[in-house]
């Protein structure tokens, strides 16, 4: 929303994500945790389990973003070749982190077995991340945060980054719900309160299409400043109803 935000982009990585066996659901949870910490996410990108593509997608986002958070590709299967790649787009090594293994140690006991330990490869100067619920660890790197795939892992994972995010300005955002008509009899009108009111993000997002019953369009008005957004949504109101547009806020 603004230059002094903090940016952020995330990497999604996994065949299953791109065959859609597997439907991912950590983008969503990962923006509305990173949008309550006033934290921008601008980039999104699904990649497979191919090293290279990963690695020069890591080093696109980590140079033009904030923060880069990663899911996917840390287990102890052959395809888990996260760790591997970022430690390759970093140029270090990829060594066991003594705090990693006591952790699987403890967790597997006479279970932990060579798979699970790779696990426990950490990129050389990376710090954990804490997982509350399988114990095996996501790390941080730089600006990058690594973190499982799974997304009950992935959520939980959250809680120990949170801390180490530099926060912004909360973007505020209001809903118009306009029914009776489709998005083209309001593009005009949503025009023209973008071009007033500048600072602000507009957009229009119709439903009911092809299906019986009620259709329209939600106008959602976003932006830092709360009393802007509301005064902002004041003059849309009335210029749908001069219009002859029915319209509530939700």
């Amino acid at each position: 929303m603004t230059e002094s935000s903090p940016t952020a982009a995330v990497l999604i990585i996994g065949d299953e994500i791109l065959s859609g066996r597997t439907q991912d659901t950590n983008l969503n949870t990962l923006a509305r945790f990173l949008g309550a910490l006033g934290i921008d996410l601008l980039e999104a990108r699904t990649v497979g389990d191919r090293k290279a593509q990963i690695v020069d997608s890591l080093n696109a986002l980590r140079n033009g973003h904030d923060y880069v958070f990663t899911t996917g590709g840390i287990g102890p299967t052959h395809d888990d070749i996260t760790a591997d790649a970022v430690a390759t787009a970093f140029g270090i090594e990829l060594p066991e982190h003594p705090e990693a293994l006591q952790i699987l140690e403890r967790r597997y006991g006479v279970e932990f077995n060579a798979p699970r330990r790779r696990m426990a490869r950490i990129p050389e100067g990376g710090t954990l991340i804490a997982n509350p619920v399988t114990d095996a660890p996501g790390f941080q790197i730089g600006n990058v945060f690594v973190m499982a795939g799974v997304p009950k892992i992935m959520t939980a994972m959250l809680e120990d980054v949170a801390p180490r995010l530099k926060t912004g300005a909360v973007v505020h955002a209001r809903t118009v719900r306009v029914t009776g008509v489709g998005e083209g009899d309001v593009a005009d009108i949503l025009t023209a309160a973008a071009r007033t009111s500048r600072t602000l993000s507009f957009g229009s997002y119709p439903f009911g299409h092809g299906s019986v019953g009620e259709i329209g369009t939600h106008l959602v008005v976003r932006g830092r400043d709360g009393q802007e957004v509301d005064a902002a949504v004041v003059a849309l109101l009335a210029d749908l109803e001069a219009a002859g547009i029915e319209a509530t806020t939700i």
